[in-house]
Formats: C-alpha cells, structure tokens, sequence
C-alpha cells in the first residue's frame, strides 16, 4: 500500500534532512568568499525555510498534493547539485 501525500511529504523531508547540511555553521559553508560562486549558506537557509514551512503546513493539517513533493524533491535535488558543483561534496551524507 502507497502511503499517503502526507505521509510521503513527512519521510521526503526526513530524508532531506538527514542528507543536506542544514545545521552547518556558516564558517564551515563560507570557506573561500573571494571564489565564491555558490551562496553554500543562503541556499541551506532557503531550503531549512521551505522544509520548515512544509512541517508547520503538515502540523495545521494541509494535505500536500503530488505536485508539492515533486517541487520539493526537485528543490532539494537542485541545491544538492549546486552545492557538489561549488566543492560542498564533503558536507552531504548523501
């Protein structure tokens, strides 16, 4: 049995959570800021802010449609990317 978009939106982000370096201090994520072609920080505070926002919106018991995870899956997916492209390869836990 599939689980629900609720349940399913719950373990997308966990499983975001677990893998992206959301709690990482800006001294670890701002190494270079001469070369700094990738904002580490402002886009883990950008995807921190919409996992938040989808956590508050689960708990006032909006129910998420198949759209919602994939934008969100793509989001994550997009800053993962980025930040492998801008050498933060050694801060995700894929």
């Amino acid at each position: 049995m599939k689980p629900s978009t609720t349940v399913a939106m719950q373990q997308l982000i966990e499983q975001i959570r677990s893998a992206m370096p959301l709690t990482a201090d800006s001294d670890d994520l701002c190494r270079d800021s001469e070369n700094c072609h990738v904002c580490a920080l402002k886009l883990i505070e950008f995807l921190n802010m919409e996992l938040d926002d989808w956590e508050r919106r689960l708990a006032d018991q909006e129910i998420p449609n198949f759209g919602d995870l994939n934008k969100l899956a793509k989001t994550a997916q997009k800053i993962q990317n980025a930040l492998k492209k801008g050498g933060f390869s050694d801060a995700l836990r894929s």
